[in-house]
């Protein structure tokens, strides 16, 4: 960095110093030329008063006036009679010889001043590498990147398909703009805000665009960045991005992948990850309350993150980042091919994009182009983006690229994950074709019948594609271990089975119970259960606003 740096300094040093020469010369030029006037125009400045010195140059008269320089032949005029007029100065050196050497005197000046400036330089580097060593200070392999803020240029209307999301990070934007408008009402907005989502939806350009729109200073740091060999280098970094923080408030501090510095504390020991996750923790208990610090964490993975660090006081807010929907995913596509020449119906595209992030359709897009631009077409046509979608699609999980049929039996499954959730008051705001976002609201006692509510909504729809398709799918795996790990819970921990002493049959009974009862009520919701279905074919995506407007015309 150092050699970066001086390598700068003389290319910057040479071009003003070669700038400085040619403007002395340039001035040594124009101040040697002087006009060139005949005897009658001598007679009338000399009788005017106008001459102030004259210099005798060889054969000629340089006559000295208040802002200009006039020149005559010296056997022309009368020496005598100028003389008691003005003072006679004779030269015989050439004065354009004189102003070089008075430029290079200067030139060499400033050279010297440079070479002096830049050895302190050194000097000062040098005795600053001493004290760190005589300090005993162990090697830090980040004490050369000094922690910066950064502007960013990102706004909200940016992003596209996070509306709900936009929403909730207003408040924070307000709250970093108008600070005495919420102190004034006592209000104290959270020290943190977890964005929870699957890699690759935008939740770093989201914190971004909160700064932007905030217009604070904004500093990124990875959850990696903290995870250092050397004991005590975590703990240390931490403290230095709260300080610079701290003093650029109001700011925001992002930390990308906290997970990676956040995870929850025993089992296999690491000391060092250990001691920096705790500094983080006192740092964030050390913000006074409406310090225009904010903490913006990102993670996908929020199950293995330490309890102390969700606690209230911490990170108080947590927001959940869906994949995009049809809805999402064609304003995001409108983006990214604002600025590219392309013939396809966009909504055709994202019709085909099922499961992919704001990043893959990026890739997706900018493969598109490639693909166009390697076949020698000067538009993007709609076969780019089916000849490529493949090989984007390498690494995702197959069960994200649904056919039209497989799309048709995701919707009825969702729809009646979504029509159980209404019914039985299990709350949430969204439900996609490809997730739910139920709300896991963090209660200190939860009764027997809200878990079985719950057991119930995962077991939805599994009951809705046997009754609709007859026929059991492989859709259901991850909801069907949540629904058994509900009934666990009541059966070994909370006493909720058919005796204190658990055992596998109530397990077993109390998941026979619920589906029971899920099959039951969806028989007798079948019209409903089409129409929402049908909804979230064709838009992907449904809320609970959405669904009770549904619900009420049809009852």
């Amino acid at each position: 960095m150092l050699r970066i740096d001086l390598k700068s300094r003389k290319i910057l040093v040479g071009s003003i110093a070669f700038c400085i020469v040619i403007g002395l010369l340039l001035f040594g030029y124009l101040r040697g030329e002087a006009k060139i006037i005949n005897l009658q125009t001598y007679e009338m400045l000399l009788e005017s008063g106008a001459i102030k010195k004259a210099v005798i140059q060889n054969n000629e008269v340089i006559l000295y006036a208040t802002n200009n320089r006039y020149i005559i032949v010296k056997d022309g005029i009368d020496l005598q009679k100028l003389l008691t007029h003005v003072p006679i100065e004779v030269k015989s050196e050439n004065p354009l010889l004189a102003d070089l050497v008075v430029t290079f005197i200067l030139i060499g000046a400033l050279f010297g001043l440079l070479v002096y400036a830049r050895k302190r330089r050194q000097e000062e580097y040098v005795r600053e590498e001493e004290l760190r060593k005589s300090a005993n200070m162990a090697y830090d392999p980040f004490a050369k990147s000094v922690i910066k803020a950064s502007t960013t240029r990102y706004k909200f209307s940016d992003i596209a398909g996070i509306e709900s999301v936009k929403e909730e990070l207003q408040e924070v934007v307000d709250f970093l703009k108008n600070p005495l408008k919420y102190r004034k009402f006592g209000i104290n907005l959270p020290k943190g805000v977890l964005l929870v989502g699957p890699p690759g939806v935008g939740k770093t350009m989201i914190a971004k665009a909160v700064a932007g729109e905030a217009e604070v200073p904004f500093f990124y740091q990875s959850g990696a960045s903290f995870v250092q060999i050397y004991v005590g280098m975590g703990a240390k970094r931490v403290r230095e991005l709260f300080s610079y923080a701290k003093a650029n408030a109001p700011s925001i501090i992002f930390i990308d992948e906290i997970d990676a510095v956040g995870k929850a504390r025993g089992g296999m020991r690491n000391d060092e990850r250990e001691s920096t996750l705790n500094e983080l923790l006192t740092q964030m208990d050390g913000f006074e309350e409406n310090s225009g610090v904010i903490v913006v964490g990102a993670t996908n993975k929020i199950d293995v993150i330490d309890e102390a660090l969700l606690r209230s006081g911490r990170f108080d807010r947590r927001i959940f980042i869906p994949m995009p929907d049809f809805e999402d995913r064609v304003k995001i596509l409108e983006i990214y091919l604002r600025e590219k020449p392309f013939e396809a119906d966009i909504k055709e595209v994202a019709r085909m994009s099922v499961g992919f992030s704001g990043a893959g359709l990026a890739t997706l897009v900018n493969e598109a182009a490639i693909n166009a631009l390697r076949e020698g077409r000067e538009l993007i046509s709609l076969d780019d983006f089916r000849q490529v979608k493949q090989k984007v699609l390498v690494g995702k999980r197959k069960s994200l690229n649904f056919s039209d049929e497989e799309k048709k039996i995701q919707a009825t499954y969702q729809g009646a994950k979504a029509l159980s959730a209404y019914w039985f008051e299990v709350d949430f705001d969204k439900i996609t074709i490809v997730n739910d976002r139920l709300k896991d609201v963090d209660l200190e006692i939860e009764s027997k019948s809200q878990m079985l509510a719950k057991i119930k909504v995962y077991l939805a729809g599994m009951c809705a594609t046997k009754l609709l398709y007859n026929e059991s799918f492989s859709n259901s795996h991850e909801d069907l271990s949540r629904a058994r790990e509900i009934a666990k819970n009541m059966v070994e921990l909370y006493g909720m089975g058919e005796a204190l002493v658990p055992t596998n049959d109530d397990v077993l009974h109390i998941l026979d119970e619920a589906r029971k009862e899920v099959e039951k009520f969806l028989e007798g919701m079948e019209k409903p259960l089409m129409k929402v279905s049908l909804k979230l074919f064709e838009k992907e995506s449904i809320t609970k606003s959405e669904l009770k407007e549904m619900v009420d015309e049809l009852f």
